[in-house]
């Protein structure tokens, strides 16, 4: 391609380009899950406190009764993502989050703990095409894990922030 045609195809695609950005305002219609940890629950409670407060904030009706935010308790971090799967195919919903706490032990069962959570539920959201927020806080001690829940601040807040972002580029992204 010469110069020229490539210079008149940047032009062509720059004045055709759309601008897709989430934002936090249109909330009434969307739907959410979030789908908890009980492994650490110190600090899963306080993180979906924050996260609760955020979406009440926002517009969201958090109460379980409602119709748009459902609650799924797990065990533990590992089992978040197989139950995020499964909230997804349903089609129900426009964000998932996944809380969970992991704090490094003795032994090295917290990397895999870790690593597979990850792993977990970044497939969910690329098999799916739900967003799927990884809220699992992984420390090496119980305070940073504290420091991260509520005491500096409350991550909770962060990943509900996510997910009402997420939610409404992808409504931007289907229209």
């Amino acid at each position: 391609m010469s110069i020229f045609a490539h210079q008149i195809r940047q032009k062509y695609l720059l004045v055709n380009m759309a601008i897709f950005e989430g934002n936090f305002q249109d909330t009434s219609n969307l739907r959410f899950a979030l789908v908890i940890g009980r492994f650490n629950d110190l600090i899963t409670n306080k993180l979906l406190s924050g996260c609760q407060d955020c979406l009440k904030r926002h517009g969201v009706d958090i109460n379980p009764e409602g119709n748009q935010v459902d609650y799924a308790w797990v065990p533990g971090s590992f089992e978040v993502s197989l139950v995020a799967k499964k909230l997804a195919l349903t089609g129900r919903y426009d964000a998932i989050i996944c809380l969970g706490a992991v704090i490094r032990g003795d032994t090295p069962h917290f990397d895999y703990v870790c690593n597979e959570a990850a792993k977990g539920i970044a497939s969910v959201g690329l098999n799916t095409g739900v967003p799927i927020v990884f809220g699992i806080v992984t420390t090496d001690t119980m305070q940073q894990a504290l420091e991260r829940a509520g005491i500096k601040s409350n991550l909770g807040w962060n990943y509900a922030m996510n997910a009402l972002e997420m939610a409404t580029l992808m409504k931007q992204i289907e229209k």
